[in-house]
């Protein structure tokens, strides 16, 4: 080869070298623009990113689930039609209204199954032992069978225990989304003359928080914006069964930095609604009867109608009437799929001066952006109450869904 065509041929490789980098980049771009979900309502156009339109092959095979409150399908974006860039989720949410909450509610709850939270050795006449654990049971497991028998509450758990004498019990239980099996032998308690397994459980509990939104017609409603979890492990509870109460704020605790505040409050006498699940985003349940408080209904705004600036949120502090409050919407993750989506600031003084920000209890208020219920509350940043989290309408109105 000679000296001219060594230099053409060096040329075009760099040339190539340079192409295939910027198509690498061009491609990057792409990748880092375009969302791996994106949400609309049914019959809207899908949005384009750069000049990248996407269409969705398998649209026929979705309609007949176009009835449900959404469903998804993947989409394929192209550039200028031909190029593959991205395969995204492709979530249609159907067009609704909402009932904007605000309003406190409690709930009472049982447990599927034990919940373990904690160990304790037990003095026998060979020493401490501990059974549960010498067998391989540990901190958030779920005991849901003992003896191929369904349980249901910690007493139904000890009186197993009790009974046994010593014999060998088969365990079943979950853990995170795994399920197992093993066999404890209670030991004789030198103290108390019982036997015991060396374990401690929860089954049930109660707390209050914040209504976030009501479907008219058929009364489901999502609350909280956050899973109910248990104080010791942090563990989202398993809950099988629940009851919905009314709840009358009587105080505030203010908050302060370091300090979490809270809304004090007591039950009502009488059952208002059905707890039907706890989840990561919240709960969710049905109310006998909707609540006479509730405003008219808005229309829910999907992740990508949120905007930063202003909003406002909907509570019930001691006054015992749901108030309107002014707040800022800042750092949008529209990728968080949880309850941390974006952050919201207390800026109204009224809130500011009776409980110093966002506190306990005021978990689920609604948030209304531009004339559209666009989130709710969720947690508080400790060192600073004035701030908190928020949480996408969208993945509360997932959990009514599932029903």
């Amino acid at each position: 080869m000679n000296c001219k065509n060594k230099r053409n041929f060096k040329m075009f490789s760099a040339t190539l070298t340079a192409l295939v980098l910027v198509a690498a980049a061009v491609l990057g771009i792409y990748h880092t623009m375009i969302p791996d979900e994106i949400s609309v309502f049914s019959g809207e156009a899908i949005p384009s990113y750069l000049g990248a339109d996407a269409s969705c092959p398998c649209e026929s095979a979705y309609a007949a689930e176009a009835e449900g409150l959404y469903y998804e399908q993947e989409a394929q974006y192209k550039l200028l039609g031909v190029i593959p860039l991205k395969t995204v989720n492709l979530v249609s949410y159907k067009d609704v209204k909402v009932y904007p909450g605000g309003m406190p509610f409690g709930v009472k709850f049982y447990t599927n199954g034990v919940l373990v939270i904690g160990f304790c050795d037990v003095d026998t006449e060979k020493g401490k032992e501990n059974p549960a654990y010498a067998a391989g049971l540990r901190l958030k497991d779920v005991i849901t069978h003992v003896d191929g028998k369904e349980i249901g509450s910690a007493l139904e758990l000890t009186e197993a225990v009790e009974r046994s004498e010593g014999r060998p019990l088969s365990l079943r239980y979950t853990r995170g989304d795994e399920a197992g099996e093993t066999t404890v032998t209670p030991v004789l308690s030198k103290n108390e003359g019982i036997y015991k397994a060396g374990i401690w459980v929860k089954d049930s509990g109660a707390g209050i928080g914040t209504v976030s939104f009501i479907l008219p017609e058929s009364n489901y409603f999502t609350g909280l914006g956050h899973g109910i979890c248990d104080a010791d492990t942090g563990e989202l509870l398993p809950i099988e069964r629940g009851t919905v109460l009314d709840v009358n704020i009587s105080g505030i605790n203010k908050g302060v930095s370091g300090t979490p505040g809270e809304l004090r409050g007591f039950f009502g006498a009488s059952k208002t609604g059905t707890l039907l699940g706890n989840d990561a985003c919240g709960v969710y349940g049905i109310f006998s009867q909707c609540p006479k408080t509730v405003s008219e209904p808005v229309p829910l705004g999907l992740k990508n109608e949120v905007k930063e600036g202003e909003a406002q949120i909907y509570c019930t502090l001691d006054t015992g009437e749901i108030g309107t409050y002014s707040v800022e919407i800042g750092n949008i993750n529209r990728a968080s799929t949880g309850g941390k989506c974006f952050t919201v600031k207390v800026t109204d003084k009224v809130l500011l001066e009776k409980t110093g920000g966002i506190v306990q209890g005021m978990s689920g208020s609604p948030i209304l952006q531009d004339g559209k219920l666009v989130g709710a509350v969720t947690h508080v940043m400790i060192g600073d109450p004035t701030t908190g989290y928020g949480i996408f309408a969208e993945n509360m109105l997932r959990l009514i869904a599932k029903e």
